[in-house]
């Protein structure tokens, strides 16, 4: 067995005399534990004077040790190179040098700085105890667009290349950070923090003495989608959500506002849909709100994107208006999938008005790349229960079979587009819109109704619905979310019947990983944007929500960034990295699920059943 030649670098820096001495009983503040790499595999072993040399901390250790990529998450994509040799931190002389041409003042990069010390300065357990002194770390960041940052688009290029050298005659740790614009560049931000640790041995921080990576997504759509309306969210819970995105390069937030159940969303000119539509005054979000989340997911390189989901899912917030179908209509099981029901009356002219209102404001609030619509579970029996809207149909000589109420949702789509579009006249290029998989994009209705050069489908039907090739086949880009993976409310008792819940059981982070989008899109990879987890929250609210997203989230982080393949492409070789990554978002107050008992994470390798099959 041979031992890491890191363990020779590292300097010694606490006196023996402060180690408990071998068969003693150790204090509160005493360390019992290091780690020695053994044939990859980091071996928890006892300190005494004979071995504190060379053993060093577990975060350290695992860095090195197991795995070319260390303990990154999500696991680059290009070259990695990592030399097994630390060098303390200065915490008081950390210094990062912005882009040149970038404004001091500019708020973007103030607040990214802001964040990333943060980060660094939660690796430490007692600042009392850190032991001071250690080399300057410089990050200087080099963007070939040194202007202020702009919105993320399909377009952003998030790639980057981080080296990190050391002069040890100047005392200094040197970050170079290329990338093309800031998203890029905060990407590497969060690759130079993981690579930054506390040495418990040593009551130290340290940092990779030299290393290079080169690193770019593999998919540009990485998402989650929150429901907001089943249950109301904190803007601290959204928050805190997007801390954890950012952790792991994810780039979308997709926020499902509203929906039968709540109307918590604040729009200037209809005041009345938040004050009739949600829980309680105090349960609505505000434009002051909804600007602070959209600027704090920039930061994060995220962007918000919102939905408003029609012209089914619509409810409390619209009475008085004469402009829905069975809303709370009973028994509800005629009308809908849950209750409350209802649906907008497509016929009612004053409908569309309210709509561009409602446009109005997540357009100026949001300025979103891509905009979500909806589109899901439309019920043809709901619609059919009005007078208003069956009388409308004979008028026009239809009939009142499916087919004509797939041609009255056309006629509603085009009418809602028209009101999206009259918004953003001026913009550079039309906005891409965003519906969910439903009848209309069946293959009988979906080439008459929507424009593949305009519509992008999120599928959330199974991983092998025949349906999602013969949307990719007519060139319609997807984003995947599949409720058989990609559905973190699964797994829990019914709510309007006994039993469990309907997409139960449970999904695992494992099955997360292995979701390979390859798989699911065969020869038509080329039309897939990406894939969001969701959590829609009938049985869910903030108090829950960390252990619901975390670390599952996590592992849909890796797929969608590296989408590992081939012997390094499953859970298994993931796993070790996972046990860690998942320390680091409980370090930074995301109540992430435990995966294992603490034991496992401090005896690599002991777990698995097949570890050495």
């Amino acid at each position: 067995m041979k031992l890491l030649p890191l363990a020779v670098a590292l300097s010694v820096s606490l006196a023996f005399g402060c180690l408990p001495t071998p068969g003693a009983a150790a204090g509160a503040d005493d360390l019992v534990y290091g780690y020695e790499c053994h044939s990859g595999v980091c071996r928890k072993v006892e300190l005494s004077e004979d071995n504190f040399a060379k053993a060093i901390s577990l975060p350290v250790c695992r860095l090195f040790c197991s795995s070319s990529i260390g303990t990154l998450w999500p696991k680059p994509t290009g070259a990695v190179q990592l030399e097994p040799l630390m060098r303390q931190v200065d915490i008081t002389n950390i210094k990062i040098q912005r882009p040149g041409g970038v404004n001091k003042r500019d708020k973007v990069w103030r607040d990214t700085e802001r964040r990333w010390m943060d980060l660094v300065h939660a690796k430490i357990p007692n600042l009392k105890l850190l032991r001071s002194g250690g080399y300057q770390l410089a990050v200087v960041i080099n963007t070939a667009d040194s202007a202020k940052p702009t919105r993320l688009t399909l377009d952003t290029d998030e790639s980057y290349v981080l080296q990190i050298g050391t002069n040890s005659t100047a005392g200094q740790v040197t970050a170079n950070i290329t990338a093309d614009n800031f998203y890029g560049a905060r990407h590497a931000l969060e690759t130079l923090n993981q690579l930054i640790v506390y040495d418990d041995i040593r009551r130290e921080l340290q940092v990779t003495a030299n290393a290079s990576i080169s690193d770019a997504p593999v998919y540009k759509w990485r998402g989650l989608l929150l429901d907001t309306s089943r249950n109301y969210f904190s803007v601290k819970s959204i928050k805190r959500t997007l801390d954890g995105m950012a952790m792991v390069k994810l780039n979308t937030f997709h926020w499902h506002i509203t929906d039968s159940h709540s109307f918590p969303l604040e729009v200037s000119k209809r005041p009345e849909l938040s004050k009739l539509g949600a829980y309680t005054p105090s349960k609505v979000y505000t434009h002051k709100d909804i600007q602070d989340i959209v600027n704090y997911g920039r930061v994060r390189g995220i962007r918000v994107m919102p939905e408003f989901d029609s012209p089914a899912h619509v409810g409390e917030g619209w009475q008085h208006k004469n402009m829905t179908a069975c809303f709370n209509a009973q028994p509800w099981q005629k009308f809908c999938v849950e209750p409350p029901c209802g649906q907008l009356d497509p016929t009612v002219t004053e409908m569309y008005d309210v709509l561009q209102d409602i446009f109005s404001d997540m357009f100026e609030l949001f300025d979103p790349d891509v905009f979500h619509m909806g589109g899901d579970e439309v019920s043809v029996g709901c619609w059919n229960s009005s007078e208003t809207i069956r009388n409308w149909m004979t008028k026009q000589g239809w009939n009142l079979n499916e087919a004509d109420f797939m041609r009255l949702w056309g006629h509603y789509q085009t009418e809602a587009l028209k009101r999206w579009d009259n918004l953003t006249s001026t913009a550079a290029a039309p906005t891409p819109i965003v519906l969910w998989t439903s009848t209309l994009t069946q293959e009988q209705y979906i080439d008459d109704y929507l424009n593949p050069q305009r519509y992008i489908i999120q599928i959330w039907t199974t991983g092998t619905d025949k349906v999602i090739k013969k949307i990719l086949k007519r060139g319609y880009r997807i984003i995947v979310s599949n409720y058989d993976a990609l559905y973190f409310d699964c797994g829990g008792p019914g709510w309007v019947t006994d039993g469990n819940n309907w997409c139960s059981p449970y999904i695992g982070w494992q099955k997360v990983y292995e979701n390979n989008l390859t798989h699911i899109a065969g020869d038509y990879q080329h039309h897939v944007l990406g894939a969001e987890a969701a959590i829609w929250s009938e049985q869910i609210d903030e108090y829950t929500l960390d252990n619901r997203f975390w670390p599952r989230a996590s592992a849909l982080a890796e797929r969608l960034w590296s989408d590992p393949v081939g012997a390094d492409g499953g859970w298994k070789q993931a796993e070790a990295r996972m046990l860690l990554h998942r320390e680091r978002l409980v370090e930074n107050g995301i109540g992430a699920e435990a995966m294992q008992p603490q034991w496992c994470l401090q005896n690599e390798n002991e777990c698995p059943i097949d570890a050495y099959a």
